[in-house]
């Protein structure tokens, strides 16, 4: 059981934005849609601007300013700005900030500013209504925030830049569609608590449901049905173990919009320098998860003491060790390849770099040996009967 939460005191400006606005919304929406009803364009732009803010948040308070997952131009970091901004979830450096500190203690119910293991809503938005200590800002974290001149811009003037950019997006949004009401309720009011929500997700939801196959010394988890709702947060047990790579969902069919927004502007010369994750080590943390979750059947089914189980375990173990050789085999590689670029003349690291394929090539086949094997010793242990 969790131990109380100290007490302290209200947060009202938060109070106002997540409790205080859902209610006007729960009443002035459906009195409107009586009595005017909404225009289609005022449910086009709902959409558009939750994408808009959302994206604001995910590209670039999230993977630019928190993690450094790339580079962005000034144009598109100003862009970034505003749009992160017109999701009303506090500053770059407030929120830049609080969410390494969240990294750095996940799940620590006194350090992490947003912790599960202190309950489904204090993680949700509890955290935020009222001044809890692990949720004081500490820009101690941040000096690279500090120093940038548009971070500190926007923190300075954050609330006259709130009020300017929904003026400059909404009131002519709602003009030139001849619906402005309509537009203000659903493209702001409404869209704005769906923002929150989103984001809010997963600091909840994204620590609690789906699975961990990447590692499992937090509780995030990856989640599809999550990463649709979050625009492509919602692999985030794969971003808590690989937090500096700018994608979130790495498989091909993972779907990560934020990915290919980061991807696209740097196809067009508005961001560089994008940070991956080499694919070995990601393969490196995959076949250990399912070396430890073998592990793990084994200890149910293997109350029934047969040579099967037996066998299987010993052959895991084998594979293991297999495994281990394999990285160790591959480590030494790299660092002969470090050496030669740096001693040898190019003629000799060209023959290196060769060298260097092949030997790649007959690690990536071991690699797929280890994972064939282990896949079907999960299948018969899966079928082996469990002792009552």
């Amino acid at each position: 059981m969790n131990a109380p939460l100290p007490k302290a005191p209200f947060n009202w400006v938060a109070i106002f934005a997540l409790v205080f606005l859902p209610i006007v919304a729960v009443i002035a929406i459906p009195l409107y849609a009586y009595h005017h009803d909404f225009s289609l364009a005022a449910w086009i732009s709902m959409f558009v601007l939750l994408g808009v803010s959302s994206l604001g948040i995910t590209a670039g308070y999230h993977r630019l300013w928190a993690h450094r997952a790339y580079e962005a131009s000034l144009p598109l970091k100003i862009i970034l700005m505003i749009m992160g901004t017109f999701a009303v979830q506090n500053s770059i450096l407030y929120w830049g900030s609080g969410h390494r500190t969240h990294h750095r203690h996940v799940d620590d119910i006194e350090k992490d500013p947003y912790s599960i293991n202190n309950g489904f809503w204090y993680a949700h938005m509890g955290w935020m209504l009222r001044d809890y200590p692990s949720a004081e800002p500490d820009f101690k974290n941040a000096p690279d925030l500090l120093n940038d001149k548009l971070v500190m811009f926007q923190h300075k003037y954050y609330v006259p830049l709130v009020i300017i950019v929904h003026t400059g997006i909404l009131l002519p949004i709602g003009w030139a569609v001849g619906d402005l009401w309509g537009v203000l309720l659903l493209g702001g009011l409404m869209r704005l608590i769906l923002s929150h929500h989103v984001t809010f997700f997963i600091n909840s939801l994204c620590h609690m449901w789906g699975k961990r196959p990447y590692t499992d010394e937090n509780t995030a988890r990856d989640n599809f049905w999550l990463a649709i709702a979050t625009w492509g947060e919602g692999y985030h047990n794969y971003h808590h173990i690989f937090q500096y790579d700018y994608r979130n969902g790495v498989k091909w069919w993972q779907y990560d919009p934020t990915k290919w927004l980061i991807w696209s502007c740097s196809k067009l010369g508005l961001a560089k320098n994008l940070r991956r994750i080499p694919s070995f080590n990601i393969k490196k943390a995959e076949l250990a998860m399912k070396f430890k979750y073998a592990e793990q059947d084994l200890e149910v089914h293997g109350l029934n003491v047969s040579d099967d189980i037996s066998s299987a375990k010993a052959r895991i173990a084998q594979e293991y060790d297999a495994f281990t050789q394999t990285l160790n085999d591959w480590a030494k590689l790299k660092e002969q390849e470090i050496q030669a670029k740096k001693t040898a003349v190019a003629e000799k690291i060209h023959q290196m770099d060769e060298k260097l394929k092949i030997e790649f090539q007959l690690v990536e086949q071991r690699l797929g040996h280890h994972r064939q094997t282990l896949t079907t010793l999960m299948r018969s242990i899966k079928k082996a009967p469990v002792s009552q």
